[in-house]
């Protein structure tokens, strides 16, 4: 593909014992990739090989036009244009927050106002005088993430930054990684298991299973595949770009999607911001008829477009909201006592506050 369109080309080939990675990827020039899969399933490995810290990994790796690995070399660490941000913040605990920012910033030589962006950006100004001990975990991963980007790297690797956190920190964490989705104006691979960060966060989608990609391609299109293992997960659901429309002084919003208007909990936004939304399979209920005596405040028309048995009494039932895909988890007394089947017309009800933003 045209060096425009992708800009970061990976195939690589590792083993370490029984395990073997072995992917063949052609990656966006800007935006998010998110690397999604199982624990032990070789994503780590994947962005260490990429930062140039598997030094047996064979392969090729290019990045904007620059080749970092082939058959003939092997860029070393030190002079890939990458910043990388993993799991614990690992700041120099001897210097200032703005210590830490600039003795990357300063080795890399990068422009002086790069410095004072992601400071702003990051909302690192109250922190500079801190020393990391002082710091919480989110602030601290703030401060690594300013870090890596301060240098101008060409490529953003970032190895599950928000896994040490717990959920309110990661809440307040997010939506400093979507500033530097929608700002950095470089490529970010973002490694992943946890599914509200791929439907907040990616753009682009791959799915990795014990070392090799099982598909990859725009996000929303894989996370609304049903015939992926994500299908499958007890936390399995479809992803929607919203639209808001309006929001009433209870915090309620009515967004627009292409299943339809829904209504969802969330903080203010004012009308014509773009969100995301997920609903989860198992938020998901199924009736013949369209029931307004119910406090279930989103009922959309459906049709029925498959039914897959899943273990424990359960089944998977797939529907089409005008056109666009939905799943609902229900047990299969339920299918059996509505005579649910494949063509059929019914509602699925979602509450509010099952509307994930």
């Amino acid at each position: 593909m045209a060096e425009s369109t992708h800009a970061v080309e990976v195939r690589l080939a590792l083993s370490r014992g029984a395990f073997r990675l072995d992917v063949d990827l052609q990656l966006p020039a800007t935006g998010t990739t998110v690397v999604f899969g199982p624990s032990g399933c070789g994503k780590s490995t994947l962005l260490r090989a990429i930062a140039g810290l598997e030094p047996g990994a064979r392969g090729r790796i290019r990045v904007a036009g620059t080749t970092w690995l082939d058959d003939a070399h092997a860029l070393p660490a030190h002079r890939r244009a990458v910043g990388v941000v993993f799991q614990h913040a690992a700041l120099l605990p001897h210097l200032s927050v703005d210590g830490n920012l600039r003795y990357g910033w300063r080795r890399s030589g990068a422009a002086a106002d790069l410095l004072a962006t992601w400071i702003e950006r990051l909302d690192l100004g109250p922190l500079l005088g801190r020393r990391p001990e002082a710091l919480s975990g989110g602030e601290r991963q703030r401060v690594a993430l300013a870090r890596a980007l301060v240098t101008a790297p060409r490529l953003l690797l970032l190895d599950e930054p928000l896994s040490a956190l717990d959920a309110d920190r990661r809440a307040d964490i997010l939506p400093y990684l979507e500033a530097v989705r929608r700002e950095a104006g470089i490529p970010v691979l973002h490694v992943t298991h946890a599914i509200e960060e791929v439907a907040r966060l990616a753009d682009h989608l791959v799915l990795l299973d014990d070392g090799r990609a099982l598909a990859s391609g725009p996000a929303l299109a894989l996370l609304n595949r049903h015939d992926l293992p994500t299908a499958l997960r007890e936390d399995a659901g479809v992803v929607l770009d919203a639209v808001v429309e309006a929001r009433d002084g209870h915090g309620l919003l009515d967004l627009r999607t292409a299943a339809g208007t829904l209504q969802a909990h969330g903080a203010a936004h004012d009308p014509g911001t773009p969100l995301r939304v997920r609903i989860q399979a198992r938020d998901v209920s199924i009736a013949l008829h369209r029931h307004d005596d119910t406090s279930v405040l989103n009922l959309l028309p459906v049709v029925l477009v498959g039914l897959e048995p899943l273990p424990g009494g359960q089944v998977l039932v797939r529907l089409s909201a005008q056109g666009f895909p939905l799943l609902a988890r229900v047990s299969r007394r339920s299918v059996e006592r509505l005579g649910l089947h494949e063509g059929q017309s019914a509602w699925a009800q979602v509450k509010a506050v099952a509307v994930l933003l």
